[in-house]
């Protein structure tokens, strides 16, 4: 009985280490760089075709909505399990976490819009003549952040490994790395670039910030008409949040060249933003082309279409604090990281 025991056990074993063969070989297949430009390949050519005649049907719709939610799920679920799958450095399940979280906001925004446009709730999201082409710009947009994701997560992975390999050959330094951190600075004692750069990224100045957002919408919109002024200011606003937000990324990026994987994360959120940000500039671009030409004519009354670029507008603002929660999770895990190694130097 105990050696039929022990044959069994090491039956599992086999199979456990199979199945996770194939499981880090299909990760290793779908996160690759060449997956990611086909996917960018194919979605570029899938519009380019059904926008030909200028226009795009509801089956056309159907196909391209589908696909886009199932992507943004799926992606979702898989920085979740990531996050509860990873052990031996904390950092890392946070970063997956705040992936998942920044991702949120904009699958939801995607479920809201194609579900309106299915039901033919949603008239006009910018400028009706060009509306075809805006849609196209959009679509491509959010694969390009997708496929950012994807590129972000593959390294996040990357530096798992390393952090985990680096503290395992040096004893009990693992269990005391994230003790190893350097204790925050207070106010007081940093510069003035530092400070408003500390409050500016600080978490309860971003929920002040999605807060000022909810009540200023809610302002604006009591009488389901939003001025050329009012739109102006919500589109500035979103314009200075996203761009500071990628000098940011890019900035700190340089300042953390010294690991590369995490240099390859940040490029990769860089991307992402850089897409979100494009498809503000094109909307809001649009946008205010057809107010100024409606300027001293009352827009048509359409209350779904006001609570739709309210939802826009509110995930846009989610989706940029969030992401930066995420760029402090990064900035933590290089910290950690680089006191890691210093450690691991002087222990020799």
């Amino acid at each position: 009985m105990p050696f039929t025991f022990k044959i069994n056990n090491r039956k599992r074993e086999r199979g456990f280490q199979i199945k996770m063969g194939i499981k880090d070989s299909f990760e290793k297949a779908i996160l690759d760089g060449r997956t990611i430009i086909a996917i960018l390949i194919v979605a570029i050519f899938w519009r380019t075709y059904i926008s030909l005649d200028g226009s795009i049907a509801f089956w056309e719709s159907m196909c391209s909505g589908i696909a886009l939610i199932l992507f943004s799920w799926v992606l979702f679920a898989y920085m979740y399990l990531k996050s509860r799958e990873l052990k031996g450095w904390v950092m890392s399940n946070w970063i997956y976490q705040g992936i998942a979280v920044s991702m949120v906001s904009i699958n939801v925004y995607v479920v809201i819009y194609y579900a309106m446009r299915w039901y033919k709730l949603l008239h006009e999201e910018a400028f009706l003549p060009m509306d075809f082409l805006f849609r196209n710009i959009r679509y491509l947009t959010l694969v390009v952040f997708y496929c950012a994701v994807m590129w972000s997560a593959n390294y996040v992975q990357k530096m798992h490994e390393d952090y985990t390999s680096l503290s395992r050959e040096k004893g009990l330094l693992h269990l005391i790395s994230p003790y190893l951190y350097a204790r925050g600075k207070k106010l007081r004692e940093m510069g003035l670039k530092e400070l408003i750069g500390t409050v500016i990224t600080d978490e309860r100045t971003l929920m002040v910030i999605v807060g000022l957002a909810f009540l200023w919408r809610t302002v604006i919109s009591i009488d389901f008409n939003i001025t050329i002024g009012e739109s102006m200011c919500s589109g500035i606003a979103l314009f200075i949040m996203g761009w500071l937000f990628f000098a940011h990324i890019y900035s700190t990026s340089k300042k953390q060249e010294g690991w590369l994987d995490l240099v390859k994360v940040y490029h990769g959120i860089a991307l992402g933003v850089i897409a979100i940000n494009i498809y503000v500039l094109v909307y809001y671009g649009m946008r205010w082309y057809r107010l100024l030409g409606l300027e001293g004519i009352t827009e048509a009354f359409v209350p779904l279409d006001y609570l739709f670029r309210d939802a826009r507008f509110f995930a846009l603002v989610i989706f940029y604090c969030a992401s930066i929660v995420l760029s402090k999770f990064l900035k933590r895990a290089y910290e950690e990281y680089r006191l890691l190694s210093a450690a691991a130097k002087t222990s020799k």
